[in-house]
């Protein structure tokens, strides 16, 4: 089934089930392929302190790896260093353990049994990884300052290889090393996929939010006592297969802490509103297809926290993508808008940033097959369709191709004026947009290949127009093939 047909029919699934357009717009706008291995995860975070936000990807085959891609500032990224870390890493995550506004990373690896700290040197390189051991599979792992000691410290579910089914916290020291493990075994007879912290219940120590399943399909509540110890505080059911779990404040009440977990067979994400005193209501679901991860972000800039999922249909032969979920502001959301993201079956992650520096949060998710980087901008009012990049195959040296064309449609209430619109060589582009495109019209973009020499070469349309203060961008690649 080719990507287009494919979208066709996810678009159709979204309308059927009354999903509807959002003001924002996320186009698809760079696939960075991955050369190490299959990615898993990544974390966002500005590695070389230049200010462009940069990449930390989690390879966990062919061996584990960290690959560190460098932003360009325009949503695209480019290779800067691959670290062997672990047998096979899954997950990671950024902060300066050592207070001097350094990023450095965490990579849980589970089949070594170790936690790896890889120390940043603040111009994207990092230190060898070294070592905790944490006697169990680290399924998931984070930091935050649980112990009271004003460092930060990590924290790790761990599980599914022998008997302690735990959170594990290993005391900062400040200087980027950490102390032995403090565990606390997880309550309710489930088997943890996920964590999440923040303070629910307003005392100032953060809690730990676990998905997971056993006899039902649940999230534990378990509060902090600041020793970097937890006490059970009731779970809350929801549906099949919990695992990535989000905190924001959905309601707008700061008072009150509220969840949102990815429910990967459930296909839908459950929000559980909080009380502020640790409690929470019962899930709200809404439906989304077999969710890897989510997020929760103000994509719009409304002040209102929206969700984001990835969404790799699998079995229904569609392409992966993210879909978003509007925020209403109240604690409920807007039906979910699916959009394509890659050419593979299996998106896996998501994750959000200003990419491109235009003051928009945009979307980065990993695809693993092919294993690929794939960067959605947020576009603001301005729509491309198709929104995957275009692509000329075997052009013969010296001849043009035919053209191929996207379809630019202005979805906002005033005029998109165009400054500008050219493509690299030996790309060419022609366009019926002229200078101005009124509120809800349609123009085409049109590109040509004339390669000049054997071989594949990549482009882009680059368009200035009102709606961005930094430019839209359509890829381009084609081959070049002999006479």
């Amino acid at each position: 089934m080719s990507f287009r047909i494919a979208a066709a029919l996810l678009v159709a699934w979204a309308m059927a089930s009354g999903h509807t357009a959002l003001a924002q717009l996320f186009e698809t706008r760079a696939s960075f392929f991955v050369g190490s291995g299959n990615p898993s995860s990544l974390v966002v975070g500005d590695f070389n302190g230049d200010g462009i936000l940069d990449l930390a990807e989690v390879n966990f085959v062919p061996y584990g790896s960290v690959e560190i891609l460098l932003g360009n500032g325009d949503g695209t990224f480019h290779h800067f260093f691959t670290y062997r870390v672990g047998v096979e890493p899954e997950y990671a995550a950024t902060a300066s353990l050592r207070g001097n506004g350094i990023l450095d990373l965490v990579v849980g690896d589970l089949l070594s049994d170790s936690l790896y700290v890889m120390l940043g040197n603040g111009d994207g390189t990092f230190q060898a990884p070294v070592a905790y051991d944490t006697h169990e599979r680290p399924l998931h792992v984070s930091t935050g300052q649980f112990t009271g000691s004003g460092s930060l410290d990590v924290l790790i579910l761990t599980g599914s290889r022998a008997q302690c089914n735990c959170i594990q916290v290993l005391p900062g020291n400040g200087d980027g090393t950490f102390g032995a493990p403090i565990t606390t075994h997880v309550p309710y007879d489930i088997q943890g996929y996920a964590i999440a912290s923040g303070d629910f219940n307003n005392d100032g120590k953060l809690d730990v939010a676990v998905s997971g399943s056993g006899y039902e399909n649940q999230v534990d509540i378990l509060l902090g006592n600041g020793d970097g110890t937890f006490t059970p505080h009731g779970y809350y059911s929801v549906s099949e297969t919990p695992g990535s779990i989000a905190t924001g404040f959905f309601t707008g009440d700061t008072s009150r802490l509220d969840l949102a977990v990815a429910n990967g067979l459930g296909s839908s994400v459950s929000v559980l509103l909080g009380n502020g005193d640790g409690s929470f209501l019962q899930a709200v679901d809404y439906d989304t297809p077999f969710p890897t991860s989510v997020i929760a972000q103000d994509l719009d800039g409304d002040g209102k926290i929206d969700l984001i999922t990835s969404t790799p249909p699998g079995s229904l032969g569609l392409p992966s993508g993210v879909t978003v979920f509007k925020g209403n502001g109240n604690g409920k959301f807007q039906p979910g808008v699916f959009y394509p993201a890659g050419s593979g079956p299996d998106g896996e992650y998501v994750a959000a940033g200003d990419f491109n520096g235009d003051h928009l949060l945009d979307l980065v998710t990993v695809d693993s097959y092919p294993p690929s980087i794939v960067t959605l901008l947020n576009t603001g009012v301005v729509s491309f369709s198709p929104t995957s990049p275009l692509r000329f195959l075997d052009q013969a040296v010296g001849t043009t191709s035919s053209p191929q064309a996207v379809r630019l449609t202005n979805t906002g209430s005033t005029d998109l004026k165009i400054q500008s619109m050219t493509a690299s060589a030996p790309f060419a582009v022609k366009s019926s947009c002229g200078a101005i495109v009124p509120p809800n019209a349609t123009c085409t973009v049109t590109a040509t290949f004339t390669p000049t020499e054997q071989g594949t070469v990549q482009g882009a349309i680059t368009i200035i127009d009102s709606a961005s203060s930094k430019p839209q961008v359509i890829e381009l690649q084609g081959t070049g093939s002999p006479d």
